[in-house]
């Protein structure tokens, strides 16, 4: 699964990630070790991934990284000293949290992050706000904004993995979702940042048997089409990982999702975007920002470890993504 960071020794990996697009080259240095990356840029222009914590750094908590060029990275620390003491309450023996997704509106970033154990669907996705990334601002502060959605055991679907899309109309979308019955999707409301009702959450892809090794879902607009990105098959296994990128299609936000050969992603659909290449093994754990891809991969060279990797996201002549590495 996009989760198991704890797993893996974090290690600080300098040197080049080896990224290449059409568009141009992201050769990136510095701190590397990241694990589900959310990127996003800031109005001042500095660059941010978020990444899931480590176990024994900070509770666990978030990770944070900056670069001012998008290419050397550094360190800044972690979002919380120690866990919110009603998300350990709610989910027994939680680790490390996961896959965050950052989303700005209105003036505010909303984090969103999973609280989960590796195989467990008992989880929920939260909540937190603030109105800066610099952590050297007076105001910088991550305010706690409680579940967004949660799922038991009685559940068919697992509360991890946050995406989050805002439609044509302003209406905020978040996909989620990891094995299971696949991708998921409620609506949320600003600016709460929660959810809007407490509606079936609707699905949107499934590869319909055990054991459903899909996950990690983004949502891109381009060119007024609508694309999910979902990473599939095995995470989290160093250099023996399968993991993968695929994408899907639609005229919504909300789908229905067709890859390029017209197959439902319902219906175990996906066009194949990014897998493994020689050393670089088991991309996924996406995010986008501004038509750059943020994924993880494991480095066999490496022992396995894990890097970040950014290249450009571009798109075909039919207005389908691209993406060389």
């Amino acid at each position: 699964m996009r989760v198991a960071a704890a797993l893996l020794a974090a290690t600080l990996l300098a040197g080049l990630a080896g990224c290449s697009a059409p568009g141009g080259v992201w050769e990136a240095s510095g701190d590397l070790a990241t694990h589900d990356p959310a990127l996003a840029r800031d109005d001042d222009g500095t660059w941010w991934v978020y990444s899931t914590g480590n176990g024994t750094v900070a509770d666990g908590n978030i990770q944070i990284r900056s670069s001012t060029d998008g290419k050397a990275w550094r360190y800044e620390g972690e979002v919380w000293d120690e866990k919110p003491e009603w998300l350990t309450d709610a989910v027994k023996g939680v680790d490390n949290l996961w896959a965050p997704e950052l989303v700005e509106h209105d003036g505010t970033w909303y984090l969103y992050y999973s609280a989960s154990r590796f195989g467990k669907n008992t989880s929920l996705i939260a909540l937190a706000t603030n109105t800066t990334l610099d952590p050297d601002d007076p105001d910088y502060e991550w305010i706690d904004g409680g579940a967004v959605i949660e799922s038991t055991t009685t559940d068919d679907f697992n509360a991890i993995d946050p995406g989050i899309a805002v439609d044509e109309g302003g209406t905020p979308w978040m996909a989620f979702g990891s094995f299971w019955s696949g991708i998921r999707m409620v609506e949320l409301s600003w600016p709460t940042g929660l959810r809007a009702d407490d509606a079936e959450p609707r699905r949107i892809a499934d590869r319909g048997a055990p054991p459903n090794a899909i996950e990690a879902p983004y949502l891109v607009q381009h060119d007024g089409d609508w694309f999910l990105f979902v990473s599939r098959d095995a995470c989290c296994q160093g250099a023996k990982s399968t993991y993968n990128i695929a994408v899907g299609r639609a005229d919504a936000a909300t789908g229905p999702f067709l890859d390029r050969d017209g197959v439902p992603l319902l219906e175990d659909g996906g066009t194949p975007l990014l897998a493994t290449d020689g050393a670089r093994v088991g991309p996924g754990g996406q995010s986008v920002f501004d038509n750059v891809l943020a994924f993880h991969y494991y480095d066999a060279d490496a022992g396995g470890a894990f890097r970040l990797a950014l290249p450009d996201l571009e798109w075909d002549d039919e207005g389908w993504p691209v993406v060389r590495w």
